[in-house]
């Protein structure tokens, strides 16, 4: 069976560690533990994987050195943390398949995910990236750079940027030629870093960040796979989440994600694009099937033992 694992931050960095290599190292080892258990069954695995966390603390290294060091854009932030988290993952998904006994090829794309220029959501950047500033250092960054920034919670103000409807994966081919030949392939971290084609065909990078499950339904549609796996730091889809009555769903079908979508069932910053995205996939391709469950419950969800899984 074909499978995309999209991997969530957790899966990297957890909930209140500072993110030191090492720490983020030993999650890695674990995260390679469960996808290789996945890969033995016979699966054919390609990867995808949050980076918030690393991109955030990239944007924190730049504003802190920017007397020393000119700070580098947030594409080229997103491209430097693909690198070091694919290098991360793909070291220890070989490390732990070589020790028992299986010579799989993994390998890391830095990846380019295109997007409309006129997206409407240029006009209205709602993602907060980077470190916290005063009122004071806000109105200077809005004045120098251009840069959107809000209130957040009481605790400084933030930069605000696009999320974009992701397109095409420029790197697909590449992607698609490795995958059948059996290679793992880890692609589209983060979603991709976001380009726009100019009208003279050359690529830019743009300052915005992609929702890393909506890429994932675009690659998993590419690559063909019957099985998008999204791995989350919930065992299962809850509806009246934190409610007396909040109830957790074993199976669903796109029309009652949908049902549940249009009630406000999930919202936006948690599980709304992870469904969205189910119902993308489902809907536009020959996928067969959804499952989002926890990390440690990966293999079991496979098996449809465990976790939510969304159906046609």
């Amino acid at each position: 069976m074909k499978v995309l694992v999209s991997l969530g931050g957790n899966a990297i960095l957890k909930h209140g560690q500072k993110g030191t290599a090492e720490e983020q190292e030993v999650n890695v080892e674990n995260t390679a533990k469960h996808l290789a258990a996945i890969l033995r069954r016979g699966e054919r695995v390609a990867i995808t994987h949050g980076n918030g966390p690393q991109v955030g603390n990239i944007l924190l290294q730049n504003e802190i050195a920017k007397e020393t060091l000119p700070p580098m854009p947030l594409d080229v932030c997103g491209a430097e943390s693909q690198g070091m988290i694919g290098y991360m993952l793909q070291r220890a998904l070989r490390s732990e398949l070589e020790s028992g006994g299986q010579k799989i090829p993994v390998a890391t794309i830095v990846s380019q995910t295109l997007v409309d220029a006129e997206d409407p959501a240029f006009k209205n950047p709602t993602k907060p990236v980077g470190p916290f500033y005063t009122a004071t250092e806000a109105r200077q960054l809005r004045e120098s750079k251009g840069w959107h920034m809000i209130s957040d919670s009481g605790r400084g103000y933030r930069r605000v940027v696009p999320s974009p409807t992701p397109l095409d994966i420029l790197e697909k081919e590449t992607i698609i030629r490795l995958y059948e030949t059996g290679t793992v392939v880890i692609s589209v971290g983060g979603g991709g870093v976001p380009v726009v084609r100019e009208k003279n065909g050359k690529l830019r990078g743009v300052e915005a960040v992609l929702d890393k499950d909506r890429t994932a339904a675009l690659l998993a549609k590419i690559l063909g796979v019957e099985t998008l796996l999204i791995l989350t730091d919930v065992e299962k889809v809850f509806i009246n989440y934190g409610k007396s009555n909040q109830r957790a769903l074993d199976k669903m079908t796109v029309q009652e994600c949908r049902k549940y979508l249009a009630e406000g069932q999930f919202p936006s910053g948690s599980m709304g694009p992870k469904i969205e995205s189910a119902v993308s996939f489902l809907s536009d391709s020959t996928g067969q099937r959804v499952s989002i469950a926890s990390l440690e419950m990966a293999e079991e969800a496979l098996k449809g033992h465990a976790g939510t899984t969304i159906t046609k």
